[in-house]
């Protein structure tokens, strides 16, 4: 009885840490600027960028399409916008202004 219960219970921790990882469909929906964003597939959200299809070592599985950002905290992210002011986004997101006054969003660095 009691390998039946450990085993019940390692099943369900396999279950709940594969979902975890399991890309999630989000659905299309239109930003506050009008601008419509199209249905994707994506990671779960854990403020980090190293599981991300975008992130340089790893591939969208949908398109095929290897990552080309650098890591978050790697020195590689570190180079983006040299010489420039990074600044916080109210959500947490770094980025640095250009002269059109757009952001340009960067890979978080190490403090």
């Amino acid at each position: 009885m009691k390998k039946i219960f450990v085993l019940a219970i390692t099943m369900v921790l396999i279950a709940i840490s594969a979902s975890a990882q399991t890309p999630k469909y989000q659905k299309g929906y239109t930003r506050k600027n009008g601008t419509y964003v199209t249905g994707h597939y994506k990671t779960t959200s854990d403020r980090t960028n190293h599981n991300n299809y975008s992130t340089k070592g790893n591939v969208n599985p949908t398109t095929g399409k290897k990552g080309s950002r650098a890591k978050d905290y790697s020195p590689s992210a570190s180079n983006y916008g040299r010489g420039k002011t990074i600044k916080t986004g109210p959500r947490g997101g770094q980025y640095y202004s250009r002269s059109n006054n757009k952001r340009t969003y960067v890979p978080k660095r190490v403090k």
